[in-house]
């Protein structure tokens, strides 16, 4: 997934942490890194990385 901007000036805390939660959902390997500028955050950013296995090693 690449990098979303999105306009959050204005929004309280609550609304911050609702879309940090969201970058977060479902993230099994990866990082979700909160940009600030001034004392607000203005960017949130979501690197994801699959894991791929060959079928040799996979477990059941």
């Amino acid at each position: 997934m690449s990098a979303t901007v999105r306009s959050i000036e204005g929004q309280d805390e609550a609304s911050l942490l609702r879309e940090i939660n969201n970058a977060l959902r479902g993230l099994r390997f990866g990082a979700v890194e909160i940009t600030v500028h001034n004392g607000q955050v203005v960017q949130i950013e979501r690197k994801e990385k699959f894991r791929l296995q060959s079928p040799a090693t996979r477990q059941a």
